[in-house]
């Protein structure tokens, strides 16, 4: 790929393509998306550079990531422990480790050594009446060395220049310019906006942190939250179903997965066996996935319990996409004499993995993806396993995207399924937690259903919610911030940039002396699309509410995100079909009244980002 992105020819060829209103007028939406997919990658890789420079730049850029990623590992080392006295530990509202570290403290009559990140850390944070031992270990969890914060700016500053190299100004610029916002001043037109219509709800809520606080104190003074007291005062509450429910097991959560699918898409999940060595462990599960009308459309490896040596978290991987086969060139394909023996299988591999399906035109490579979870496994003892309700959310935003796999159906293969556009990927994903604030969504884990549906959903306001999507959006800024030309000035210093903005924008002033940002994981991964997560929530929310929310199992409802979303992928713009989904002609553009006016949409509640 190094080599076709600055081929020259190719470019030239595309050029001549995109240039040409009657070539274009020809193309079918998904080819014309494809092209565009390509012509901004030369664009990324200094096509228009003199040959050599352009070569150049792309034998730089995997070295390049090489270099991000060792950074990111050294910025995060453990950090030194901070000492907790005894006496800092009286009242401790915690019975569990709290009453431990207690008795610890007591025998020992030394003080503690508390490590930030720690399950203690955050324990303190928690439970501790005592305001100093909190702001102790928040001090030292939120501290960087002078060397991390050299790194992380040195990072910042390369790729500024690396942006700069290719034609851009900036690396925010570079990196948006194939995505739905295209630009950093549409980034921050939506943030600005959703900010504003945050503020009121967010300092309503940190007024009651206030008032709280102040009645801890016994002060006459409204007291200021600083940092340390969020916790405390708003301490992070466990989610929970919006009605009471039954045991929620695998078998159960998966049966009403595959009753919505079938209500909202006319398709079904299935259990089917494996082959001898097709699976890499016996905990994983295959799944048919099965359209009503055209048959098997996908399978799914279902790889579900935690277990020594597998990653922790859930993910979702393609590990075949779809794609159209039967218009390949293979009697094209350059073929090495002496080598049919080899290539052979791996035809008939492959040809055994095309279909027709019925009401399609063509042949089809089906879709396979794997589903990876932690779940704790089944045993004697403890029977099946019994999903939390945080992890049968998790199951349904990987499921969002398993789905998005299945049915969006292309004929190019860049643009299937989740190949799409970093600030719409988790359209479907956070769409499917939406479905299970409806109780209709929920009668379809019982039997019947009749115990569920008529229940009435017990709303709980938790004010840190609106604290904490504040918070999210200032870091979505800091993160266009840190990935503008400013950095390339030579007074660009991270922290500063960091406190100005919470002491001027912020719920929450800045604690002097602290230096988070090297702790700001998602700045390695996904530098300058912070701000996708809640753009998509936004989004997310709006198709709820004004689609599924009054009638969630509606066929002709489900159908219609089927047809002008799911099934086109990332071959069609996604503000074309965001407009056609909501009937809103005025999004088609994708302008910065576009991105105002989703900033102006809210996020249902209910549906809460991760804390950070």
């Amino acid at each position: 790929m190094n080599v076709l992105n600055t081929h020259v020819g190719l470019d030239e060829v595309l050029h001549t393509v995109l240039h040409d209103p009657e070539i274009v007028k020809s193309l079918s939406q998904e080819a014309l998306q494809t092209a565009l997919i390509f012509w901004h990658d030369f664009e990324k890789s200094a096509i228009n550079f003199p040959q050599n420079k352009g070569k150049d730049l792309c034998l730089f850029r995997p070295r390049f990531c090489l270099w991000v990623t060792s950074l990111s590992q050294k910025l995060l080392p453990p950090r030194p422990p901070v000492k907790i006295k005894p006496s800092e530990l009286e009242g401790l509202k915690d019975r569990g480790m709290g009453t431990r570290l207690q008795r610890q403290a007591f025998f020992t009559q030394k003080d503690l050594l508390v490590y930030p990140g720690s399950h203690q850390a955050y324990m303190i944070l928690r439970a501790a009446p005592d305001e100093e031992p909190r702001r102790k270990v928040y001090m030292a969890g939120h501290t960087s060395s002078a060397e991390q914060l050299d790194r992380l700016e040195r990072l910042l500053n390369a790729r500024a220049q690396l942006s700069r190299l290719v034609g851009w100004n900036s690396y925010a610029g570079m990196t948006l310019s194939d995505k739905m916002a295209k630009t950093p001043e549409n980034v921050n037109h939506f943030l600005g906006t959703f900010l504003d219509r945050t503020t009121l709800v967010a300092r309503k809520a940190l007024h009651t942190l206030s008032l709280r606080k102040q009645a801890h104190l016994k002060s006459t003074n409204l007291p200021i939250i600083q940092a340390w007291d969020r916790d405390y005062y708003c301490p992070p509450e466990p989610p929970a179903p919006p009605v009471p429910l039954p045991p929620l097991s695998l078998g159960r959560v998966f049966m009403g997965l595959s009753r919505l699918f079938q209500h909202l898409y006319g398709i079904t999940l299935r259990p089917v066996d494996v082959a001898s060595s097709e699976v890499w462990h016996s905990d994983v599960h295959k799944l048919e996935v099965v359209d009503e009308d055209r048959g098997v459309v996908g399978w799914i490896y279902a790889d579900l319990f935690a277990r020594s040596g597998k990653s922790r978290g859930a993910a979702h991987y393609t590990v075949r996409c779809s794609r159209r086969t039967d218009d390949d060139d293979e009697a094209g394909d350059l073929r090495i004499p002496g080598t049919d023996e080899f290539v052979g299988p791996s035809v008939e591999f492959e040809a055994a993995k095309r279909h027709r399906l019925r009401g399609e035109h063509g042949e089809f490579q089906l879709p396979l993806v794997v589903l990876l979870c932690d779940f704790g496994p089944p045993s004697v003892a403890r029977g099946p396993t019994i999903l939390e309700w945080y992890e049968v959310q998790t199951l349904f935003h990987e499921m969002g995207h398993a789905m998005h796999s299945m049915i969006g159906r292309t004929e190019y293969h860049n643009v299937a399924g989740t190949r799409c556009a970093t600030d719409f990927v988790e359209l479907p994903s956070i769409l499917m937690e939406h479905f299970l604030n409806s109780p209709k969504v929920l009668s379809l884990f019982d039997t019947d259903g009749s115990s569920i549906i008529n229940q009435i959903g017990n709303h709980h306001e938790d004010p840190c919610r609106h604290i904490d999507t504040y918070n999210h959006i200032l870091l979505s800024l800091l993160d266009q911030e840190y990935h503008s030309p400013y950095v390339l000035e030579s007074g660009f210093d991270s922290t500063t940039a960091l406190a100005n903005l919470y002491n001027t924008r912020g719920l929450i002033p800045h604690a002097p002396g602290t230096s988070f940002q090297t702790q700001f994981g998602h700045l390695f991964g996904y530098g300058a699309t912070y701000y996708s997560y809640h753009f998509d929530r936004a989004i997310a929310s709006h198709v709820w509410r004004k689609i599924f929310s009054a009638d969630p199992l509606n066929r002709e409802l489900g159908d219609k995100y089927k047809q002008e979303v799911l099934k086109y992928g990332g071959g069609r713009d996604p503000w074309l079909m965001l407009s056609a989904l909501l009937d809103a002609p005025e999004l088609e553009v994708g302008d910065a009244e576009a991105m105002r006016e989703v900033g102006r949409w809210r996020m249902e509640d209910g549906v809460v980002p991760e804390r950070h």
